[in-house]
């Protein structure tokens, strides 16, 4: 419920500022933090495996698909992408449920990873012709494929996205945006040849339900939900942490 009369409501443009600067350092930091602690076990599982290898098959799809290298640019921006969500909430409990949330999705993927480990087919391509490729297939390898992580972590922030993005009143471009954002980011998946398709369906589904089952938790822990037009200090005062 807001307190806030109707004449005193500041323009959308100014709510989102003041949204994305409420705890700015605790977002920068959590987010720093975490894929940093993330990358340190992804690597360290992709060089421990433990159990064989399964080779994913290649599908029609795939070779319909082709090589593009300029979707290595696109490939890149999940690491922006995902950082979204956090940036537009002004609730430190909301920060952390998110984060958790987040948390489990790794944790399920790499425990998947370690224990089922699997590997892209490696195409015919020379990737010395192509310094931005070569250097993503040196630093992250063709294992750890299947489910695709980042296939996985687009897919659970562009649900978040849609909910938060609804909660602050968006007509709906905001969400197509981000949904056509997270879709090229599929699409990069296949067309940088990191994954195949079965890789990136596995990592829908685990975003997907990963994503459901936590924003369900989040609307049934019977917190009100603030308006978004109150400033981080009415916020303290009406939802005290």
């Amino acid at each position: 419920m807001s307190v806030v009369s109707g004449a005193s409501r500041p323009s959308q443009s100014l709510r989102l500022r003041e949204i994305f600067w409420a705890y700015w350092w605790t977002k920068f930091l959590s987010s720093v933090i975490g894929l940093s602690a993330f990358f340190v076990v992804y690597f360290w599982v992709e060089k421990h495996t433990e159990f064989a290898v399964t080779m994913m098959p290649m599908t029609t799809f795939d070779r319909a698909i082709g090589f593009h290298p300029w979707s290595l640019a696109l490939y890149a921006t999940l690491w922006i992408y995902i950082m979204i969500p956090s940036s537009l909430m002004v609730l430190k409990r909301e920060l952390t449920f998110y984060y958790l949330g987040v948390v489990v999705l790794a944790v399920i993927g790499l425990s998947i990873f370690m224990l089922w480990p699997t590997e892209t087919p490696a195409p015919n391509i020379d990737w010395a012709r192509y310094p931005g490729i070569s250097f993503l297939k040196r630093i992250d390898g063709s294992s750890n494929a299947c489910p695709s992580l980042h296939a996985a972590f687009a897919t659970f922030t562009a649900l978040w996205n849609l909910s938060i993005l609804r909660r602050l009143g968006d007509r709906g471009l905001l969400r197509i945006l981000s949904t056509i954002w997270c879709v090229g980011i599929l699409y990069s998946t296949l067309a940088t040849k990191q994954h195949v398709l079965v890789d990136l369906l596995g990592g829908v589904a685990l975003g997907l339900v990963v994503a459901l089952i936590h924003l369900r938790m989040w609307h049934n822990r019977n917190f009100c939900v603030p308006d978004p037009r109150m400033s981080p200090a009415l916020l303290t005062q009406q939802y005290p942490e």
